[in-house]
């Protein structure tokens, strides 16, 4: 699937309202109040919408060595899929009010089940409303369908960055803020700091700032140009604090016709987790 296909607008989104071959999923969330993202979808949300919540439907159990956010088993995930309503046929959407960083998450972990037709609302629940589309609070029920998948070389383990610190076959790229970056003012983790040998590019920096949609390919594809230059994309590893946000940039490097780059799950969460493993402030 091209690039383009990974984003959708509003008024393409309406004009699918009610076909059964479209899923739409609320994947609103808060990392320090992590109830917050269901309470804003049982109070309205996109018509048609399901929530998957960020911790307990789009990540797997925590042992306190693999990070915040594990990826969920395989099969946990594939099983609710299907109690969603979702099939090889389905095309899915997903939206939030973070300027997609909790819906690319979603569009990740289809994709590395084999799903492409995967699509994240561009500007979020910001741009529906600006359009002026309706909300509602009703929760639908779906038939359950056969969704079937299976996991893609698309991610890496803490192993392979350890192994490929001083590799050039390995491009590292945290999604966190810079002050997090450079281990200031670290809230979410024990540790602060970054991997040794990362480049910065923050998340929000894939965005207008006015509408949180995101910028044109041609302006993502030149401003990753100048992190990678004039490596292969297929290089990169995209991390940050958890394998949420890291997504976001997958996404974006997808969107500017850059593809191929991998994600390391576990990110700075998991890699602090170890105090032998080295760490740059």
């Amino acid at each position: 699937m091209q690039g383009a296909n990974w984003l959708v607008g509003a008024d393409e989104l309406a004009a699918h309202s009610g076909d059964s071959d479209w899923r739409i999923f609320d994947c609103r969330h808060d990392l320090r109040q992590t109830e917050a993202g269901v309470q804003a979808y049982a109070a309205a949300h996109l018509p048609g919408a399901l929530h998957l919540h960020l911790d307990q439907d789009l990540s797997g159990a925590m042992t306190g060595r693999n990070g915040r956010h594990p990826l969920p088993d395989p099969a946990v995930f594939v099983r609710k899929m299907s109690a969603c309503g979702v099939d090889a046929q389905s095309r899915v959407v997903a939206y939030d009010n973070e300027g997609g960083i909790f819906a690319a998450r979603l569009w990740w972990l289809l994709r590395w089940l084999g799903h492409d037709s995967v699509a994240v609302l561009d500007g979020g629940l910001g741009a529906w409303m600006r359009a002026g589309k309706a909300l509602d609070d009703c929760r639908p029920a779906y038939d359950e369908r056969a969704f079937s998948g299976q996991p893609t070389p698309v991610a890496v383990d803490a192993g392979y960055v350890a192994a490929h610190l001083q590799s050039p076959d390995m491009l590292l790229i945290d999604a966190r803020s810079p002050a997090r970056f450079r281990g200031e003012g670290e809230t979410l983790d024990p540790v602060g700091g970054h991997i040794p040998g990362a480049l910065n590019r923050c998340y929000a920096d894939n965005l207008v700032a006015a509408g949180g949609v995101f910028k044109s390919a041609a302006v993502l594809r030149a401003e990753f140009e100048l992190l990678l230059a004039g490596r292969d994309p297929r290089s990169v590893v995209q991390q940050c604090g958890s394998g949420v946000t890291a997504c976001h940039n997958l996404l974006a490097m997808e969107l500017a016709g850059l593809p191929g780059s991998r994600l390391y799950p576990g990110s700075w969460s998991e890699w602090c987790s170890d105090p032998s493993r080295p760490v740059t402030r």
